[in-house]
């Protein structure tokens, strides 16, 4: 009913599952490619959405880009795994995706699926043209690297939560460039505009994200910066109680014009793109960011419910 509501939104509604059902058509038939797709679906409807606007070859590289990324992402997550077996594993994972044999069971739900069956994830890597592999290759090292340094340290400092960021989602940012450069169709970005991709899409995520996360049992990891919260706040769980809702949107109004510093960037990195598809594909996430940024400002419901921006609002 929410979209039959809101008739203005069906048009973009439909266009994007049209496309997805073109896509599945054009699904390599191998076991491993509709594994990885298969398993893009279920981690991800959004980005499983937005994959439709590339061409097949750079969709392709780009889903594997995610899952690996994915994977090395639910070894950081999994609270279960022993610090000093999760640090091995994440400043090597770059070496395991050349090896098809290799898997590591951690995570729940689909994300253990994605781990028990990493194979499948290897051997597509595997078929991906050399100049995608390198990219792959570069992004998941140096990413394990910076998670392996956070799983021993807190974001204390705005320092902290840019360079925590820049690992988790500018150094994507990264590889998307190179990726995009590899095809031959655009430029190569520079990095710091790339790294702006990231962390505008990464802190908009955080923010939105308080409420899921903080009440999250066990208890997960935050990365709400303490030199901005704790301006407003003892401790970081005191905003969610209706007590302190006035500080808390102060914090939260702080947070969000945090994020809104790398705006500027992003539309500078998406006004060099010279691919339609390319565009499409930076363009509506980044809007989705914009918009969610926008519904959170100074909204204390992102301390009651999960604020979000519809996806037939991107048209």
């Amino acid at each position: 009913m929410g979209a039959l509501s809101r008739p203005e939104e069906v048009a973009p509604l439909v266009k994007m599952a049209a496309a997805a059902w073109r896509i599945r058509r054009q699904i390599p038939p191998q076991e491993h490619w509709a594994f990885a797709y298969d398993m893009l679906q279920k981690v991800s409807r959004s980005f499983a959405l937005v994959i439709q606007q590339l061409g097949p070859d750079l969709r392709n590289a780009v889903c594997i880009f995610y899952l690996v990324l994915r994977a090395l992402d639910t070894v950081e997550d999994d609270t279960g795994v022993p610090t000093e077996v999760k640090l091995p594993i994440l400043q090597e994972f770059y070496r395991h995706i050349y090896n098809p044999d290799w898997h590591f069971s951690c995570g729940r739900g689909h994300y253990r699926v994605l781990m028990d069956n990493f194979r499948h994830v290897s051997i597509a890597f595997l078929e991906l043209d050399q100049g995608y592999q390198n990219a792959i290759e570069e992004i998941t090292r140096r990413m394990g690297a910076g998670m392996a340094i956070y799983i021993c340290k807190e974001v204390e400092t705005v320092d902290d939560y840019n360079e925590y960021c820049h690992y988790v989602a500018g150094l994507v940012g990264y590889g998307l460039s190179r990726l995009f450069h590899a095809t031959g169709t655009e430029d190569l970005a520079s990095d710091q505009l790339s790294n702006s991709m990231g962390l505008f899409l990464q802190k908009t995520n955080i923010i939105r994200d308080y409420l899921e996360d903080i009440n999250e049992i066990p208890r997960c990891r935050m990365f709400w910066p303490r030199e901005i919260w704790s301006k407003y706040a003892d401790e970081l769980e005191d905003l969610k109680y209706e007590e302190n809702s006035e500080r808390a949107v102060q914090c939260l109004n702080d947070m969000v014009t945090n994020a809104l510093i790398h705006a500027e960037d992003c539309l500078q990195y998406m006004s060099a793109l010279k691919d339609n598809a390319n565009f499409r594909f930076c363009a509506i996430p980044q809007i989705m960011a914009i918009g969610t940024c926008a519904q959170c400002y100074n909204n204390v419901q992102v301390f009651r419910r999960v604020v979000k921006m519809r996806r037939g609002k991107t048209n």
